[in-house]
């Protein structure tokens, strides 16, 4: 299973993180490469209990959609709605300065991955309590998911 735990995995979204340009062209989705960057950084910062998010589980959530999410061969679908407080055009954070934003978005992603103890008591809010490699895959799927979306 591929997770943002292997630095060898870490070390490759890293890379195509800083691929990433502010002219990065989308193939979907509404979001730029900035405001993507932005999304990521606070979905980061809700796991790490930075950042407020309401919490949108259920039963079918928590367990035939996370199974799914984390688990199929099949790449993440395009348009699922993000919570409101981490959608850009919302309440996610607006995009400022492309490189310190990309920096935040690098230090987001060193400290999940160094926040064991706290991710293995966090509850996602869309998929509740997950392991500390559930959070690992999560965190890398989500990125694969938004770098696809800028050809990344």
């Amino acid at each position: 299973m591929t997770t943002l735990r292997d630095d060898s995995v870490c070390d490759s979204i890293l890379i195509r993180v800083r691929f990433l340009e502010p002219r990065s062209r989308r193939h979907w989705g509404t979001m730029t490469a900035h405001g993507a960057i932005c999304h990521l950084t606070d979905w980061f910062r809700a796991s790490l209990g930075e950042k407020p998010v309401t919490p949108a589980t259920g039963i079918l959530q928590q367990t035939v959609v996370k199974w799914f999410a984390l688990h199929s061969p099949l790449p993440w679908p395009h348009g699922i709605p993000s919570r409101p407080e981490l959608a850009q055009g919302e309440g996610g954070t607006s995009p400022e300065e492309f490189e310190a934003d990309r920096s935040a978005l690098i230090r987001s992603i060193y400290d999940f991955r160094k926040a064991e103890e706290y991710l293995s008591k966090a509850k996602h809010p869309i998929f509740g309590r997950m392991t500390y490699l559930e959070w690992q895959r999560w965190g890398y799927l989500h990125l694969d998911h938004h770098l696809r979306q800028f050809g990344a």
